[in-house]
């Protein structure tokens, strides 16, 4: 009896319960975490993204599970012995599983989300999409996967601007970052049907080059002054407007017009301009994309390329801008 008593002294206790949803989803993660009191920060940490509040730090996050210091969460994050890339790998075999070989679409998109002060790493003067200009913060790259109207983020890296680099680091752009995502999406084995990105992965023939090495659809935004070089005896011609019906995901409908912008001969890429007002064109509302899509697009371009933005800003007020790095299995 004795015996028995001393084994059980020794036994880790079980985790804190949460809420069953949280505690179901978070149980298949359970053995990469040598010590409960890590693997409840972990559950903490899912039930703090999914509540209502509006700001998703450490200390709100510690506020509403009811915590008492945030500070086990920051270590969670920071110092505990628990594997990002082990996580991140048993997350994308559990969502690849769930998709049972079923094609999904990959929406690619930066963001930045401002932050003061310099103690997050590879914070930086530089562009937020979140607030539209140059700003004090931190910039990711985020893949997002849609399937039957159904989103969920796939990957996250970390742009690191030169300024900010520390040792060991390797400058990469943005388009190296999202070009990294692509590759290792599909070495994963993920069933992509099409990549759907703004203008600057349009412009970029580098990150075109990798879709084609992996013969994936895309329709990609362009400026608005895209170029193309052409013959001295071909010219640049729009075709007309066609209305269409923009169906949203709650299936509600609004209407759109679209045109193909042919630049000489028809080739297998193509333009289109995609607007809600034919004569004004307003800059918010109006898309010029690229596509190597065939087929009939007048009916189906215009709702494709409208669950980029659909996913850009639903998944905005998810970034808590907190040690994104470890926070990247989210």
């Amino acid at each position: 009896m004795d015996v028995e008593l001393q084994i059980l002294k020794h036994l880790p206790r079980d985790a804190q319960p949460t809420v069953a949803l949280v505690d179901e989803y978070c149980a298949e993660y359970r053995d990469i975490f040598k010590e409960v009191r890590n693997y409840e920060c972990f559950k903490y940490l899912h039930l703090g993204i999914i509540s209502p509040i509006k700001r998703k730090s450490l200390p709100e996050i510690a506020k509403v599970t009811s915590i008492n210091s945030a500070q086990s969460l920051h270590h969670f994050i920071a110092n505990s012995d628990w594997s990002v890339k082990e996580l991140k790998a048993r997350r994308l075999k559990k969502i690849k599983r769930a998709l049972n070989g079923q094609g999904i679409t990959v929406v690619i998109d930066e963001t930045g989300d401002r932050k003061k002060g310099k103690k997050t790493d590879y914070v930086a003067r530089q562009y937020l999409g979140s607030v539209g200009k140059i700003d004090n913060g931190i910039v990711t790259v985020n893949a997002y996967g849609i399937y039957q109207n159904i989103t969920f983020p796939l990957s996250v890296k970390i742009y690191k601007p030169k300024g900010t680099l520390k040792e060991g680091d390797k400058y990469k752009t943005k388009i190296e970052l999202a070009s990294e995502i692509i590759t290792e999406l599909v070495e994963s084995g993920f069933n992509i049907e099409l990549i759907l990105a703004d203008s600057l992965y349009g412009e970029s023939s580098q990150f075109l080059q990798k879709l084609n090495e992996y013969q994936l659809a895309y329709v990609v935004a362009i400026r608005s002054n895209h170029g193309v070089w052409l013959p001295a005896n071909q010219s640049v011609r729009a075709n007309k407007w066609c209305k269409f019906s923009r169906t949203f995901s709650n299936q509600k409908t609004e209407t759109r017009y679209i045109r193909e912008i042919i630049y000489g001969k028809r080739r297998a890429i193509t333009y289109w301009e995609i607007t809600t007002e034919p004569e004004t064109m307003p800059e918010n509302s109006t898309s010029f994309v690229m596509t190597n899509l065939q087929g009939d697009l007048k009916k189906i371009l215009g709702d494709l390329y409208g669950l980029r933005t659909w996913v850009e800003y639903g998944f905005r007020y998810l970034q808590t801008g907190i040690r994104l790095d470890r926070l990247s299995f989210y």
